[in-house]
């Protein structure tokens, strides 16, 4: 047991980012890596020229990276914004734009994960509003999750760094997963738990895990505090992955750290070699 034990990923979008966008699955395959993520790569547009699709395609598929989970178009991320999918009007549109546009690339390159990022309370605006028009886009974006073969997932965030996000507990993500797969009658809504995100919330990670495994479709992981990688802080990190493990997960565990002063590349360590490669 232990990280040897894992089938890990490297978010691209929070680690090598000093590289451009199309160098990063390559730089990830160097350091041993086959299997990748990403947020939504283009935060100005939901619909970019298919030009730019086809490159990151490319890449991925020149490097031997998979990629494994793909966030759709969730606003300025990173930035102000936690998602566009409750956020009425022209944010709201983004986001059903991006749906078949997320989910044909998603296909395209054989990744069967796709997140969708709730949206932050809007002042003024009834949440109940809100939460009505999220479970009509999330219920838009399980049918295109579906016809791809994919999962959608729904992330807890923590309240700390996102004040105005409304999903920050295990329990809150739950709801609406079970909300979506109620209403779809698909089944194909799934928990994205993200061990920092839930620490940060003071939460008891083991007996989230405990609860909620049967759940969860993916994990990512950072130490806390810092979000920095595996034994910069003070979480068991190692512990908590073997219980998902015993609790019937066997998916990916997706590496959503911050690499601090050094290069990405050297934020490894903790984890061998061997161990990379997915398996």
């Amino acid at each position: 047991m232990g990280y040897t034990d894992q089938r890990f990923d490297v978010n691209l979008s929070i680690l090598f980012t000093e590289l451009p966008l199309l160098e990063r699955p390559a730089a990830a395959a160097a350091a041993g890596f086959t299997a990748v993520e990403l947020w939504w790569p283009w935060i100005d547009t939901p619909t970019p020229d298919q030009s730019e699709l086809d490159e990151l395609r490319q890449a991925l598929e020149n490097s031997g990276t998979r990629l494994v989970g793909l966030n759709f178009y969730a606003g300025r991320l990173p930035g102000p914004d936690r998602g566009a999918l409750s956020v009425p009007g022209e944010e709201s549109d983004r986001f059903r734009a991006n749906i078949d546009v997320a989910a044909d690339f998603a296909a395209s390159v054989g990744c069967k994960a796709l997140n969708a990022l709730y949206g932050n309370r809007v002042e003024g605006v009834d949440p109940a509003v809100q939460d009505e028009l999220a479970l009509e886009n999330l219920v838009t974006a399980a049918r295109a999750a579906d016809r791809v073969g994919a999962i959608l997932l729904i992330e807890t965030l923590n309240k700390p760094e996102s004040p105005l996000y409304p999903l920050v507990s295990a329990p809150s993500a739950i709801e609406v997963v079970d909300r979506v797969n109620a209403a779809t009658g698909l089944g194909n809504a799934k928990f994205l738990l993200d061990i920092y995100h839930l620490s940060m919330n003071g939460e008891d990670v083991a007996a989230v895990i405990d609860a909620y495994a049967a759940k969860t479709g993916h994990v990512q992981i950072a130490d806390s505090p810092g979000r920095g990688a595996p034994g910069t802080g003070s979480l068991p990190l190692e512990e908590l992955l073997d219980r998902l493990r015993k609790a019937g997960y066997d998916g990916w565990i997706g590496l959503e750290y911050k690499a601090g002063d050094r290069p990405s590349a050297r934020s490894f360590d903790w984890l061998p070699e061997s161990a990379r490669p997915a398996h």
